[in-house]
């Protein structure tokens, strides 16, 4: 066919999507490159796609020195030997990775596990990169020979731009990764994520699949299309294109008895077989569709899960183990929620705070019906849950950000504060999630976010006054009101309390105000967006709790 095909298997390949027209990359400008892989310009042309491979990948920014064809040329026979190539073992940091084979000959199966190998001889930090098999596996389909794929997988891994992330190479990184996933989907996949809560015990071993369902699962026509836009956009792509596999995965689907006893082992089989309901051109099309975060801002969640990750005594040189992000059953005890309730509030708090387990700082029951106890027992903990209970068996509760002692800056002024991942929820008598309404409905603030655009190289969509100074020191990556440009003040409104009241929610959904006895309370109820209120407008507490989180 041409001189990139000699690791393919053309009866594998679907030869009639190919064109042998002759073409060209029409430009280098960097906006032009991102529509045209989006529209899969290359796409149909093999040789086209090879050419475009290695022009992109020639202009990563890499380390001094980073091996190329010529190194792995002098390593590979001392590596490999007179060996079998299916008979080389794996390193561990791909020990237990699918690799996925796509539709390359023996030949190129086998090259795979060569590289593999080259490549952990030169890169030794490497601890835990599953993605790896994948990258090679489809880079092969458009090489020379071994050495030239070599030397476009180390480019890749070399990448020393700090605003350019490609592949996890670690396991902190991979494991941030997934709970950075899991957090995007509490976000913008709501109802798939209600799924995953409802039929497993923890939801990140779901998400810790994400980048199998692409770098593994994935049909060779879908991988390619998705790399074709990674290697011009970024890492933020590969988040784009798993939240679209969830949201047709529940689509398809809803309502249906699983297929088998894990919801892990479904999702994989559904995408697999995507081709039999969403092709590349719908799942691309789903995936931009979705009004992600900037860059900058998921960059900061991402720092703030590998912070927490590192709290737990997570290294950069650590191996695989597990994380749980469960409340333990044993240890916890609630006059207000059941441990089902509670792990169902569990997962829709921040993953990097669902590391921790709840501890009890304030109840009625024991400390009293005083706002100033409650303060007392509160300050110092950062982020809180308050849990309500009223005389009519109504539960509801907030998750509230912020330390409840900067309520102070305002001095005796009711001042507003928190941030955007404040949500006010209720249990009883239905459960439902009321979440800040501007990080919902992005369309009502103009947040500088990226949206086509979103993929500006090095270029931050945060003014750097509003960034902190240590972005991990404050670990909420949706920040607060000030990265807003909100409608109105009243938009901005989080929590707020004073030694007459509290106020949680706000802005243009529902808000929750508790007078100073700690016995009354009252909501406002916006219908723009929600049927049902919180609870009833005027109530009556019965017990209320204030939860903090520990590790």
């Amino acid at each position: 066919m041409d001189e990139y095909s000699r690791f393919v298997d053309w009866d594998k390949m679907d030869v009639s999507a190919q064109s042998q027209d002759t073409k060209e990359l029409p430009c280098t400008d960097f906006h032009e490159l991102k529509q045209l892989a989006r529209q899969g310009y290359w796409a149909k042309n093999h040789s086209l796609r090879a050419k475009v491979y290695h022009k992109l990948i020639s202009n990563i920014p890499c380390r001094t020195v980073t091996p190329d064809a010529n190194v792995y040329r002098d390593i590979v026979v001392k590596i490999v030997g007179k060996r079998s190539s299916s008979s080389l073992p794996l390193p561990e940091f791909v020990d237990n990775s699918l690799i996925p084979t796509y539709c390359l000959n023996a030949e190129g199966v086998g090259a795979v596990r060569k590289i593999i190998l080259c490549v952990a001889n030169q890169f030794p930090d490497i601890s835990f990169c599953p993605a790896l098999p994948s990258v090679i596996a489809l880079l092969l389909h458009y090489s020379k020979d071994e050495a030239e794929c070599f030397e476009q997988v180390c480019r890749i891994l070399a990448c020393n731009d700090p605003s350019k992330r490609l592949i996890d190479q670690t396991f902190l990184a991979f494991e941030s990764s997934c709970m950075t996933f899991g957090d995007l989907v509490n976000k913008y996949c709501q109802a798939a994520h209600k799924l995953m809560v409802a039929v497993s015990e923890d939801v990140l071993e779901v998400y810790s699949d994400w980048q199998r369902w692409l770098f593994g699962e994935l049909p060779m026509a879908y991988i390619a299309r998705v790399f074709d836009v990674f290697l011009v956009e970024g890492y933020k792509v590969l988040y784009r294109v798993a939240l679209a596999l969830l949201k047709f995965f529940h689509k398809v689907r809803a309502g249906q008895p699983m297929e088998s006893d894990s919801i892990q082992q479904d999702i994989r089989g559904f995408v697999r077989d995507i081709a039999k309901s969403v092709s590349p051109e719908r799942l691309l099309e789903k995936a931009f569709a979705i009004r992600l975060f900037s860059r900058k801002e998921i960059q900061l969640l991402q720092m703030a899960n590998e912070k927490a990750l590192q709290q737990k005594g997570i290294t950069v040189k650590q191996k695989r183990q597990n994380v749980h992000l469960a409340v333990h059953a044993e240890n916890f005890k609630s006059e207000i929620v059941s441990v089902k309730e509670m792990r169902d509030i569990w997962s829709w708090i921040p993953e990097r705070f669902a590391l921790c387990q709840p501890l009890l700082l304030f109840t009625t029951l024991e400390h009293g019906c005083s706002l100033s106890r409650f303060y007392s027992h509160s300050e110092g903990h950062e982020p809180t849950l308050l849990l309500i209970k009223t005389t009519a068996k109504e539960v509801c509760g907030a998750y509230l950000s912020t330390d409840w002692s900067e309520r102070r800056r305002g001095g005796n002024k009711l001042s507003f504060f928190g941030t955007g991942e404040c949500f006010v929820f209720r249990l009883q008598p239905e459960v439902e999630r009321y979440e800040w309404v501007i990080i919902k409905h992005p369309e009502l603030a103009s947040t500088g976010s990226e949206t086509e655009n979103d993929a500006q190289p090095a270029s931050s969509t945060l003014s750097s006054s509003s960034i902190p100074s240590d972005p991990s020191d404050r670990l909420s990556p949706f920040l607060a009101a000030r990265h807003f440009n909100l409608p109105s003040k009243t938009a901005s409104m989080f929590m707020a309390g004073s030694s007459e009241c509290i106020i949680v929610g706000g802005g243009d959904g529902q808000a929750l105000y508790l007078d100073a006895d700690l016995n009354h309370g009252r909501t406002s109820h916006c219908n723009t967006f929600n049927n049902q209120p919180l609870c009833s407008e005027s109530f009556q507490i019965s017990i209320l709790e204030v939860w903090g989180f520990r590790d």
